[in-house]
């Protein structure tokens, strides 16, 4: 049996490919930057186009830099951002720019169904809340604001279905995307004709992609794909699945003891049901492939945060990490160290990139004997608290799961010192999985799954997955971070009041 997978995973801000073999091992990855469109205020997109191409000089990197022979990859899967929204034409072309999920354009659409009532009727139809870049908000506008859009296209399809349609010439779509988009009633995991009745938009169903299996062979690698990727024509190719469920199978996410976190782009804070969660709707919630469904709390209040950091007030550091040749997480962990032995009442609040009620970032509590390493830590521990924010809502109600450890993904992975604060503060043990893309790992698991290497999903993620690291919640610090986290909710629902997005002060 060949011995490789390559799995494609088109996030927020890259465009990522990596070779695995059937342990799960990575071989290689190769990473191109999405560049972010934004034609008007509020508005988010991405050229598709643009996004394939990357997505095949990621492929071609990989198999060189690794000196795989094409003819050894077993099968291709892809993942991809969930909600935002990609229309074509029956060519598989691009009838507009690719929107992405941290698009705003709906915010005033979305507040009128609220005063009407038709928000939370139209969430209770696909068991989730809606969300101003929700494929399920999206529509709705695009038919009303680009009403010569429905006669030009042929299909809706999803970033990674996109992705692999340009591969295979296949655009269906699988459960989880189709719940993450709110377009489906989850439990049956079919369109929401109901939803679709009530918010006008009906006649999209003739646009809406068939939902097949995560792990299912949708067919071969073209010709013409093999030709701009290097990989073998008619190569398997899977279905794939949403980044946030393949995030959380390459994390080892099975059962509801695992709570899953990702500290990426996006707070991305999931737990694993046997039926859909009804009792408090979730931000979003989507079938998940090994069975199941799994519910989501999140914001852009991550560690997106802490790399605007970097970039515009620790260029000078990052030289300096480039120079010695370590992270500049290594380096901000130095900074921070420094700092753990003494008080810090240094509050930071992560909302560079949106905050609740149009609450802005700040820092709060900041004197002159404060260092830098001071500030490092208020931010590392600012976003752990905007994460237990999400958690709490997530573990709330008489459906809500109870797990008993923390699997930690993203940006704050890659930092030890970051990853006990996640412990100290939710008072759970952390751990760390091995590797470092796990969307693409995620789904290079179903692919190897749908070639036949593991018996079933469950046994191939068990196979393919493992811990590389274990931090256990320590209760001396666990009551200092209590009451600092008392204080940081309460100041954060302050500064929501205070800063009204119609109340601006213009000097």
């Amino acid at each position: 049996m060949k011995e490789r997978v390559i799995g494609i995973d088109a996030g927020g801000t890259m465009t990522k490919a990596a070779l695995f073999d059937l342990a799960g091992v990575e071989r290689a990855c190769a990473r191109r930057p999405n560049q972010m469109l934004f034609p008007k205020p509020g508005h988010t997109e991405r050229d598709p186009d643009r996004m394939w191409r990357m997505a095949c000089e990621a492929v071609r990197e990989v198999l060189e830099v690794s000196g795989t022979d094409p003819a050894d990859v077993a099968a291709v899967s892809v993942a991809g951002y969930g909600s935002g929204l990609y229309v074509i034409d029956g060519a598989g072309d691009p009838v507009r720019p690719g929107i992405v999920s941290t698009d705003g354009r709906t915010a005033e659409m979305l507040a009128s169904w609220k005063a009407s009532g038709l928000y939370d009727a139209a969430g209770a139809k696909v068991q989730q809340r809606l969300f101003a870049g929700h494929s399920a908000a999206l529509i709705p506008w695009l038919d009303r604001n680009e009403p010569e859009l429905f006669g030009r296209s042929a299909q809706v399809a999803f970033c990674k279905d996109f992705l692999r349609g340009r591969l295979t010439g296949d655009y269906s779509t699988d459960p989880s995307d189709g719940g993450i988009a709110g377009l489906i009633d989850v439990e049956r995991a079919a369109w929401s004709e109901e939803f679709f009745e009530m918010t006008g938009i009906r006649h999209w169903l003739s646009r809406m992609p068939e939902i097949r299996p995560s792990d299912e062979i949708v067919g071969g690698v073209t010709a013409a794909a093999a030709a701009l990727t290097g990989l073998r024509a008619g190569t398997p190719v899977v279905r794939g699945a949403v980044d946030v469920s393949a995030a959380a199978m390459a994390s080892g996410v099975v059962d509801p003891d695992h709570l899953s976190v990702v500290a990426g782009t996006f707070s991305i804070n999931s737990t694993l049901h046997a039926t859909p969660r009804l009792s408090i709707l979730p931000f979003i919630q989507s079938p998940y492939p090994l069975g199941g469904f799994i519910a989501t709390e999140g914001a852009a209040t991550s560690a997106s945060n802490l790399e605007w950091f970097i970039r515009n007030v620790l260029d000078g550091e990052a030289a300096r990490a480039e120079r010695e040749g370590k992270s500049i997480y290594a380096v901000c962990n130095e900074l921070i160290e420094g700092s753990l032995g003494k008080s810090n009442d240094i509050l930071f609040f992560p909302f560079l990139f949106g905050g609740p009620g149009g609450a802005p970032a700040g820092l709060l509590g900041l004197t002159a004997s404060h260092t830098l390493g001071d500030v490092l830590r208020a931010i590392f521990e600012g976003i752990v608290y905007a994460h237990k924010q999400d958690i709490d809502r997530l573990l709330t109600g008489p459906d809500a799961a109870r797990p008993s450890v923390l699997r930690l993904a993203g940006g704050a992975s890659r930092s030890p010192l970051w990853a006990q604060m996640f412990a100290d503060a939710l008072g759970l043990p952390v751990e760390l999985p091995a590797g470092s893309e796990l969307g693409a790992q995620g789904v290079a698991i179903l692919a190897a799954t749908a070639i036949g290497a593991h018996s079933d999903l469950r046994g191939a993620v068990a196979a393919m997955t493992r811990t590389a690291r274990r931090f256990e919640p320590r209760p001396e610090r666990q009551a200092d971070h209590a009451r600092k986290y008392a204080r940081y909710t309460a100041t954060a629902d302050a500064l929501s009041a205070a800063w009204r997005e119609d109340d601006r002060l213009v000097a």
